[in-house]
């Protein structure tokens, strides 16, 4: 346990015993009001109390902070000297209570990140020198070769190279279903081996591991505050003024002490300091245990300001995986030609369509050639060379703009493929067409039923960018329920449409694979990265980041964001309506001094059990 821990848990101990003396006491005092014992035992226990929020006021106004504590100890400082024993005690009561959900709130913070770090392997079993070794995990070097048997858990992230069995990742994606792993595939460290086992090529080790970027996220995201929260302190600063300026011009227009400190001791409130940050925190906490990491609780609040969501199509609606369905030649050509012509202008490109034919001609026996000269083109195509050809792989207009003269009956070809949803990708040979290869990328099932929840919880725009042809985005936004689409996208043009969006009215959010979509997610009001567990960019850039690859998590995510805010406004409210029910009983002179601390005791736990109901498992 870290010091900063055991001091949480010793303080929240001292404030536990301490609310039990000033509970006991008081108690001891309103059955035996006449003993003198149970006098001084109160009076005692108000001392103690008083004296540790006077010295916390104290601390606070040095550091230039005016809080709640400073008004609470006029308060009881007043009571002390007008002999009001009940009163300092409730107040000390109802202050220390406050304190006891504020170290609990932090505990439980801890206690979430703590219940990673269990997870967290200390050991494992790796090849040296032909040998099967058990090491400890600080040991182990990236390419090392690690061996994870039935139930153990993978210590780094790594590609498997032997073995194949399925994997449990509900530690890092709150998935219970286990995913089946292969030898190419991709394993995550804290993570266990449910079935088989596996040989993995150590990549990432220690900091640079997904979990551990997971862990420190949701270290940070708890001292992030909300702008909800901020505000709240600005206003209790100038609560605090208020109360003190009205209770002075009281007493000079009154001269009743009794009234006057019956104001104070109704208007010393901490339970809106304690019930906000207790809602956020709990929000934040149940969305990391179930595979969303909120790096704040600015971006939970603004999520539920969002009225215009952006989705990036391909990696986001679809599964992001391009398949060859097609390959056409033109009239003077062969499959055959335009296939190894197209492996020759992809072969060194990372493009997600040139990995796609790569895939697709490995499969049909064509080995991966090495050009000449390569030139990409981002958004575009590609120009290759080899011996005296020139190969050119992508757009028709890109193939014409180098001087490839595409026929209308190759336009027509070309226009009945896109009219099936596929994607095209043109191959021309020293300036003359080939072909084209057709691909499809399929959509994630269920989209239609998220954009519908979506459209529920108050989200007026939907909207879809893609590179696809007008024809293919439109056909996709009718299907699934998108409310407005812009295709024929180069990269650059994602963020200037994505700038025609953002206002100063409302918020808008985008959501996309936080690779090849960061600077966009970075541009936007909430950047959401989906199926983040397998890119570590989309951790860095995204302000939220959903482990699981399935978008339907993100209506789920409004949900939690709008009902957290919902809570935090019914506190406010609540908080509203009792203190004016309980001034307009001190004015009234309904309660005096003892009774406005035990109505103001007794209150002060409302907001905070309706911030406790947001607690789930």
């Amino acid at each position: 346990m870290k010091v900063e821990d055991k001091n949480l848990n010793l303080f929240l101990g001292l404030d536990i015993c301490l609310a039990a003396l000033l509970l006991a006491t008081t108690f001891s005092h309103w059955w035996w009001p006449a003993v003198t014992l149970s006098e001084a035992l109160l009076i005692g226990a108000g001392l103690i109390g008083t004296l540790f929020v006077v010295i916390s006021a104290i601390k606070m106004t040095i550091s230039g902070r005016v809080s709640i504590e400073l008004l609470a100890s006029i308060a009881l400082i007043a009571s002390l000297v007008e002999g009001e024993w009940v009163s300092v005690a409730l107040i000390n009561l109802m202050i220390t209570a406050a304190r006891i959900f504020s170290r609990f709130v932090a505990i439980r913070s801890h206690s979430a990140i703590a219940s990673l770090l269990k997870i967290r392997p200390i050991s494992a079993k790796i090849e040296r020198g032909g040998k099967l070794v058990e090491v400890p995990v600080e040991q182990i070097k990236v390419g090392d070769l690690v061996v994870v048997e039935l139930g153990d858990k993978v210590p780094v992230d790594g590609i498997t190279t032997q073995g194949e069995g399925a994997v449990s990742q509900a530690s890092l994606t709150g998935e219970s279903l286990p995913v089946n792993k292969k030898i190419g595939d991709e394993v995550y460290g804290s993570t266990i081996v449910a079935s088989g086992s596996l040989v993995i090529r150590v990549e990432k080790i220690g900091a640079d591991t997904t979990f551990e970027k997971i862990i420190k996220l949701v270290t940070e995201s708890q001292g992030n505050k909300a702008r909800i929260h901020a505000l709240g302190d600005i206003f209790a600063k100038w609560y605090l003024i208020g109360t003190l300026a009205v209770v002075v011009v009281i007493y000079f227009i009154t001269r009743e002490t009794s009234l006057v400190l019956a104001l104070l001791l109704v208007s010393c409130a901490d339970d809106i300091a304690v019930a906000t940050p207790l809602a956020l925190s709990s929000a934040i906490t149940h969305s990391a245990k179930h595979g969303a990491i909120i790096k704040g609780s600015d971006y939970l609040e603004g999520l539920a300001k969002v009225r215009t969501i952006i989705f990036d199509k391909t990696g986001t609606l679809t599964r992001g995986e391009l398949k060859v369905v097609e390959v056409h030649s033109f009239l003077r050509s062969e499959e055959k030609t335009v296939l190894e012509s197209a492996v020759w202008g992809t072969s060194m490109s990372h493009h997600p369509v040139s990995e796609a034919i790569s895939r697709y001609a490995t499969e049909q026996g064509f080995s991966t050639p090495n050009p000449e000269e390569f030139k990409e083109y981002s958004g575009e195509g590609t120009i290759a060379k080899r011996s005296d050809d020139e190969i050119i792989i992508g757009r028709p207009s890109f193939l014409e703009k180098e001087g490839v003269k595409v026929t209308a009956l190759d336009l027509e070809e070309i226009e009945k493929a896109r009219a099936k949803g596929h994607s095209i990708v043109m191959v021309g040979l020293n300036k003359q067409p080939l072909g084209f290869i057709a691909l499809a990328d399929e959509l994630r099932p269920g989209l239609a039923g998220i954009m519908a929840e979506l459209k529920k919880s108050g989200i007026k725009h939907l909207v879809m960018l893609t590179g696809d042809n007008e024809k293919i985005a439109k056909e996709v936004a009718d299907k699934i329920g998108i409310t407005d689409y812009h295709a024929n996208l180069l990269p650059a043009d994602k963020l200037t449409y994505l700038k025609k969006y953002l206002n100063k009215k409302t918020k808008v959010a985008m959501v996309g694979d936080g690779v090849n979509d960061a600077p966009a997610l970075t541009l936007v009001d909430i950047g959401i990265a989906m199926g983040a567990i397998g890119a570590p960019a989309a951790i860095e850039s995204a302000d939220i980041a959903l482990m699981k690859d399935d978008l339907a998590q993100l209506p789920e995510l409004v949900s939690i964001s709008k009902h957290t805010l919902s809570v935090i406004y019914q506190n406010l409210i609540i908080w509203g309506v009792v203190n004016a029910l309980g001034l307009i009983l001190v004015f009234a002179h309904v309660i005096g001094p003892t009774g406005a601390a035990a109505y103001n005791f007794l209150t002060d736990f409302i907001p905070i059990l309706n911030s406790i109901r947001l607690f789930r498992d």
